[in-house]
């Protein structure tokens, strides 16, 4: 089968593998659609994603969707009481917590804060976790969730970056009624906003320094935009600010923006090693400076509030098939392209 393969720096492959063989305690999955993610993009261009470093060849993706192909013997009935079955469309929970660990009850139900945790398409342990960026993929049935009507399976394969979002706009607390900033109106910033929306936010605000990113925003929901490389300004008083794109320069003015007493989640992902930010007002405001990663199980609200009628669409600027994907890598990669979230037909 054909599969988009990272062998290192610069070195990405659209190539043939093995067909996975579909274990008894397994179902396969027919891949139908993914999303390229900054992490996948972070592989491409520099071998590794954070502290995340390539080793041995790995399929990226942990965007995806996809049907039922086949179950295996001894997940059928457990599966079957689940009501999928062979056809049934589903999208993927990347994640496989590892090992036995004692945790604390506080965080015993933060299951992103496992200390290891495998995860689609990434290099974090060894062996690599290979991704879903490929004709198919065998998977724990546990991993499975089940696609609801009137979701298309290339909406479902944004249910992934779309928790990771949810659970952004949760760390913050209680948004509704509140002023909400998202800095950072890429893919992720974007879903923040739709997020901050749905959980009730009385007025959200975008920020970018690209006029195409603020308009896919505004098209997902944002009240205003602002566009500090054409003269904009950041507002001073949200109750909440979500950082998600993750520039070390961003962090000063952002703090700036929310009110004393306020809120700000960092979901945009940092360099690794030491940054230079200016950070002082957190302490002189009372700033409670949150972290946010991955998400619990927000991948199943994303999916019910598709289905209720929450438009992703407007973040799905381009596709390309899966012989093409390095070209899609490409558009992803380049802002200067209009694209924010570029879809792998799979299929």
């Amino acid at each position: 089968m054909q599969a988009v393969v990272v062998h290192g720096k610069d070195d990405l492959r659209v190539e043939n593998i093995a067909d996975p063989v579909c274990g008894d305690a397994e179902v396969l999955v027919a891949m139908e659609w993914g999303g390229i993610c900054g992490s996948d993009i972070a592989y491409w261009k520099s071998g590794a994603s954070g502290t995340a470093v390539l080793s041995s060849p790995l399929v990226l993706g942990h965007e995806v969707s996809g049907t039922v192909a086949q179950l295996g013997s001894d997940a059928a009935a457990s599966l079957a009481a689940r009501g999928i079955q062979v056809g049934t469309s589903v999208t993927i929970h990347p994640a496989t917590l590892v090992g036995e660990h004692d945790v604390p009850a506080e965080t015993a139900d933060r299951t992103n804060l496992w200390p290891e945790v495998r995860y689609f398409g990434s290099a974090a342990f060894e062996p690599h976790e290979q991704g879903g960026f490929s004709r198919f993929r065998a998977v724990r049935p546990d991993q499975l969730r089940v696609v609801p009507a009137g979701v298309s399976l290339k909406q479902a394969a944004l249910a992934e970056p779309f928790a990771v979002a949810l659970h952004a706009v949760a760390r913050a607390g209680d948004v509704s009624g509140k002023t909400v900033l998202v800095n950072g109106a890429g893919p992720i910033g974007a879903l923040a906003v739709a997020a901050a929306k749905s959980a009730g936010a009385a007025r959200v605000i975008a920020a970018d320094l690209s006029a195409a990113a603020l308009d896919i925003a505004a098209r997902m929901g944002a009240d205003q935009c602002v566009n500090p490389a054409a003269g904009g300004v950041l507002p001073t008083d949200v109750d909440v600010a979500i950082e998600a794109s993750g520039a070390p320069r961003a962090l000063g003015p952002v703090i700036a923006a929310v009110r004393r007493g306020g809120v700000m989640v960092q979901v945009g992902n940092l360099p690794a090693g030491e940054i230079s930010a200016a950070l002082g007002n957190i302490v002189t405001r009372e700033i409670d400076y949150r972290g946010s990663y991955r998400f619990v199980e927000e991948i199943s609200q994303a999916l019910e509030l598709m289905a209720a009628g929450i438009d992703l669409s407007p973040l799905m600027t381009h596709e390309v098939p899966l012989a093409k994907a390095l070209d899609g890598f490409a558009l992803a990669a380049d802002r200067s392209s209009g694209s924010s979230k570029v879809m792998i037909f799979l299929g």
